[in-house]
């Protein structure tokens, strides 16, 4: 079985030609907490996706995966 992808961190920051170092930089974070959003292993709190989003110049919801199929 597949494991459910939740979030785009990853793909906006390529989109950006930013990597998730850069990121956890940015956010003063955990490089591992980072990366670890980044391969979907674990979300960030919502407070936390905003303050993503904000780095990184985007909508919030372009961070994550729409539910609608």
């Amino acid at each position: 079985m597949d494991k459910e992808v939740y979030n785009r961190i990853k793909a906006v920051l390529a989109e950006q030609g930013k990597t998730n170092n850069w990121l956890a930089d940015q956010l003063e974070m955990n490089r591992t907490t980072v990366s670890k959003w980044c391969r979907n292993e674990m979300q960030p709190r919502v407070e936390t996706l905003f303050q993503i989003a904000r780095v990184l110049e985007v909508e919030v919801r372009e961070l994550l995966i729409s539910t609608k199929g």
